[in-house]
């Protein structure tokens, strides 16, 4: 299977006419992915993003100079709340990373938003700040890359956007993006999705396709979860062919595997002629 989305990946980015929608869930960057995300969009390989909101977080505390850290997954977590170390499974990351990314935010991006502002356009203003090569969000904006993130408020980002929300005036219009990328889709003559993980990533793109005329006609999904749950992560993409958001004759393969092993393996072969 692992061939077999080498070979649609391939084909998808070599259709002149197929928008690549790339999925990124649950929180692959302090996993490490995020310079693969980062040189895909430079390569012109990706054409949107959707994105958790934890994800951007943790790509925003790189960019600003803030390092993760290899932990264990057997440490003690008490013990870490006690040093202010935050765990994410085997990966450490110090309090006071929050801090300084809080800091920031406050000083830099809220105050120069517009009263009201899309996510998308949210995280292209922080794009448009970072000077990180290796950053998803700065590497999008030099790239007009959109970013959409459906779960902005479930993170440290959409947390402190509340907060300054509170005593000064910001709206982050949510359902303003919902417009923005059903017309990606409507403009693209084919579409094709790569979905690392699944949830409301996952459904966010699919979704945004199913209001058109027209079916994701490639697709591939990485990804460790079972359909039998019932649950999106899990779901197969002949499912989605069942709702009408994948094309009944579409190109596609699920590759059961950890993503931070596949999604590079997938991406180096891609560009291995």
């Amino acid at each position: 299977r692992l061939a077999d989305a080498v070979r649609i990946y391939r084909e998808m980015l070599e259709d002149s006419d197929c928008a690549v929608f790339f999925g990124l869930a649950g929180a692959m960057v302090p996993a490490g992915m995020g310079r693969v995300v980062s040189s895909e969009i430079q390569a012109g390989h990706i054409d949107v993003l959707v994105t958790t909101g934890a994800n951007m977080v943790h790509d925003l505390i790189e960019a600003l100079g803030l390092s993760h850290f290899k932990g264990s997954e057997l440490a003690d977590d008490a013990m870490l709340h006690r040093h202010e170390i935050n765990r994410i499974y085997d990966v450490f990351l110090p309090e006071e990373s929050f801090s300084v990314l809080e800091a920031w935010l406050w000083e830099v991006v809220f105050p120069e938003l517009p009263r009201v502002v899309s996510i998308r356009e949210f995280y292209s203003r922080i794009g448009e700040q970072l000077d990180c090569r290796d950053s998803i969000l700065a590497s999008a904006y030099e790239a007009q890359v959109p970013i959409f993130c459906p779960a902005v408020q479930d993170s440290i980002i959409g947390l402190q956007a509340w907060l300054y929300r509170e005593t000064k005036p910001l709206a982050i219009d949510a359902l303003a993006d919902m417009g923005e990328i059903v017309d990606l889709c409507y403009e693209a003559k084919r579409g094709g999705a790569l979905f690392v993980g699944g949830g409301v990533v996952k459904n966010f793109i699919l979704q945004s396709m199913l209001v058109t005329p027209k079916q994701f006609e490639y697709a591939i999904q990485l990804t460790m979860d079972r359909p039998e749950t019932g649950g999106l992560s899990g779901a197969t993409l002949n499912e989605a062919c069942s709702w009408g958001k994948i094309h009944e004759n579409a190109k596609t393969v699920t590759v059961y595997s950890d993503a931070t092993i596949t999604l590079p393996l997938i991406v180096a072969a891609s560009r291995d002629g």
